[in-house]
């Protein structure tokens, strides 16, 4: 049949709504959403036939387009890139623990500013603040929903119409484009810069203090590193300078790392320099912020430590309603931060790949090839060695031995196979390596599902031994318009 006749045959979107097998999917979805999945069909069929590939819309057309109209925004995926605080992809999962301590706190009611003991009114602090002293040794602690959020709001409480004194090395941009400057301008407080790209010391801050100084800042390079010709102030020397002064030293730590050696297994060899919100507390600094979504391992949130006077005026602070972090964040925090305290932080699910030894990845990446091999033996699958990274913006030096599974073939049938695995029922998000679809088997953690997505995957593209694959190459040259 011609191109033009198939496209003529196909059905009318009228008489697809009118069709009694359409009734009970109106019922269910209604009109509207029933309507644009039929005009998605009716467009994937002529993308189809104008490629050179029969296709017509019956019922299962529809409910495939159905399920893509009606999917959820956000959705599970599984993470094969390697990168295991991986901010697209929400960075770091969660702890059983810490998922059921979520669950049981959204179902109903909950404490979270009751205080059952005297029976009036408390602080939602109350859950995390006493954890965070146990943990870090500083006098008190507050949640925020994320570590912008507690930069801000330290500087906001504590220095709005001052001057910060910040070195020019660590004038940092953080994800998404944020940068430090303009924080501490949303803040208030004037940044006042001292000493060199690469080199700083704790005279040049002397210098320019001045009697309104509101703080000397620290800010952690943690998404890069400024390596060679260097110079930093330890922050026991920088906490004399402040202190002398009368003014507070604030630390932006960044990823806070909680972890000890036992915990990171592999990689405590390291990370064995990352600063710690501990050692920050011990060696002066008066406040402290990190984050509880990186290397802790934790949900999303900002997490400020240090000296209880400070605290109290930073909760007084209006912004602090305004970042403030939920019931549902406290929920899986707390119960992370119990892991820490209770000896069980191996059960956190990003120190748990961060330790994985390598030949226990590589026994993984075999035994995973052998599977897929069993199950699509038309499916090229090699394994490969390869390096994870902690990510995050966490640790830009460190990487770590890991195993790949290389699937399929090399260039277009490859990157064909890689848009299947992301559009699969749960989405497999994949890198390259020498051309082809790389998983890095580190970040996995969900084995059988990895297998069943690379084979619904393999599956919908028609595999074959001969062609590797046999869906035409004019199909990915269709435009988006058509699709």
């Amino acid at each position: 049949m011609e191109d033009s006749t198939a496209l003529r045959a196909l059905p009318a979107v009228h008489t697809l709504l009118g069709s009694p097998a359409i009734q009970p999917l109106l019922e269910r979805y209604g009109r509207a959403v029933v309507t644009d999945a039929v005009r998605d069909a009716l467009q994937r069929a002529r993308a189809l036939i104008r490629a050179g590939v029969p296709a017509t819309v019956g019922p299962n057309e529809l409910m495939a387009a159905l399920a893509v109209r009606t999917a959820p925004s956000l959705r599970r995926v599984i993470n094969g890139t390697g990168v295991i605080l991986h901010t697209n992809l929400g960075r770091a999962p969660l702890a059983p623990a810490a998922q059921a301590a979520v669950l049981e706190i959204a179902g109903g009611y909950s404490n979270l500013e009751l205080d059952l003991a005297a029976g009036a009114r408390g602080e939602r602090h109350a859950h995390v603040g006493p954890l965070l002293s146990t943990l870090t040794g500083a006098e008190a602690g507050l949640a925020l929903n994320n570590c912008a959020g507690a930069v801000l709001l330290m500087l906001a409480a504590l220095c709005r119409g001052r001057e910060v004194i910040v070195a020019r090395g660590e004038l940092v941009e953080i994800g998404g484009g944020f940068r430090v400057p303009e924080i501490m301008s949303e803040s208030g407080a004037t940044l006042i810069e001292v000493g060199t790209t690469n080199k700083v010391y704790a005279h040049d801050y002397e210098r320019v203090l001045s009697p309104n100084t509101g703080a000397i800042l620290v800010v952690h390079r943690s998404n890069f590193a400024l390596l060679g010709f260097t110079h930093q102030p330890a922050l026991r020397e920088l906490a004399a300078v402040a202190h002398k002064a009368g003014v507070p030293l604030l630390v932006d730590l960044g990823s806070g790392l909680l972890a000890d050696a036992k915990d990171l297994g592999a990689a405590a060899l390291q990370v064995q320099d990352e600063p710690r919100p501990r050692r920050a507390i011990e060696e002066g600094a008066d406040l402290v912020a990190f984050s509880g979504d990186k290397l802790l391992g934790g949900p999303q949130a900002g997490l400020l430590i240090g000296r209880q006077a400070l605290i109290e005026r930073v909760k007084r602070h209006p912004l602090a309603r305004a970042l403030r972090a939920d019931k549902l964040t406290l929920a899986a925090l707390v119960r992370t931060l119990e892991l820490y305290r209770d000896g069980q932080a191996q059960q956190i699910p990003a120190l748990r790949m961060m330790a994985t030894p390598i030949e226990v990845l590589r026994a993984k990446a075999l035994r995973l090839a052998a599977e897929l091999r069993s199950r699509l033996p038309q499916l090229p699958v090699t394994v490969a060695d390869g390096t994870s990274v902690p990510g995050g913006g966490s640790l830009p030096l460190v990487e770590l031995p890991s195993a790949l599974l290389l699937l399929g073939e090399a260039g277009a049938p490859g990157r064909q196979l890689a848009k299947a695995l992301r559009e699969a029922p749960r989405p497999v998000i994949t890198r390259t390596h020498l051309d082809r679809v790389a998983v890095d088997v580190r970040t996995v953690e969900e084995e059988d599902p990895l297998v069943e997505m690379v084979e619904n995957a393999a599956e919908r593209l028609r595999v074959e031994p001969s062609t590797g694959m046999s869906v035409p190459e004019a199909l990915g040259a269709v435009s988006e318009e058509e699709l």
